[in-house]
């Protein structure tokens, strides 16, 4: 089962969001990770069986506040 988790980052810079994105991709089960909204504020992760919670503690800790905007299933 692949899901789709939107988080809302509080990213200001360049730095901030390469930081984010490796943490992210670091993670186990991730296939996908990206950017949007129109301040690139948005992290778009998909993948199999990732914890959204500790993918938001661990954003939390080393990049800064995150907000789960939304959790979704993913058919392929």
């Amino acid at each position: 089962m692949k899901q789709k988790i939107v988080m809302k980052v509080h990213m200001n810079c360049q730095k901030c969001r390469t930081k984010a994105l490796k943490v992210v991709a670091a993670a186990s089960g991730v296939n996908f990770v990206g950017l949007e909204g129109e301040e690139k504020d948005k992290l778009v992760v998909i993948g199999d069986e990732v914890d959204p919670v500790k993918l938001t503690n661990s954003l939390r800790k080393k990049v800064g506040h995150t907000d789960i905007i939304s959790l979704a299933e993913v058919k392929v």
